[in-house]
């Protein structure tokens, strides 16, 4: 397999996007009354990172059926190093507290779409 940053060149090369971002999946380990307790602190966080231009999108996933919540959940951020999407997914209060711990790692955007409505009078986005 070839080097990450010879991928990258390669697939820019042929007209893919490449666009490379970094993707912080996040595990429960301590108690569901623990993590509730974080869940502020967590949210004003992402939120922040939001506001900074550094969080592309966040959110919980559910277990391998479909059907449960299981408090992981799933960072995608901009950061100009792994060491920087590593600093930024750290500072999160779930692992700060050590509620959760996460895996990281780098995510190359090839390929797909993202579709944003904006209704003007109505004041609505729609993202599909």
């Amino acid at each position: 397999m070839p080097s990450w940053d010879s991928y990258r060149a390669e697939a820019k090369a042929r007209g893919a996007l490449a666009m490379e971002v970094f993707v912080a999946v996040s595990t429960p380990v301590a108690p569901p009354e623990e993590i509730r307790a974080v869940l502020p602190d967590h949210l004003a966080y992402i939120g922040s990172l939001e506001a900074q231009g550094a969080l592309m999108m966040a959110g919980p996933l559910s277990d391998e059926t479909g059907m449960e919540m299981q408090s992981m959940g799933m960072l995608v951020l901009r950061a100009a190093t792994m060491q920087a999407a590593h600093d930024l997914a750290a500072q999160d209060p779930m692992h700060l507290t050590g509620c959760r711990s996460f895996t990281l790692r780098r995510w190359l955007i090839n390929e797909g779409s993202l579709s944003v409505t904006v209704g003007l009078s109505g004041r609505t986005i729609e993202l599909r």
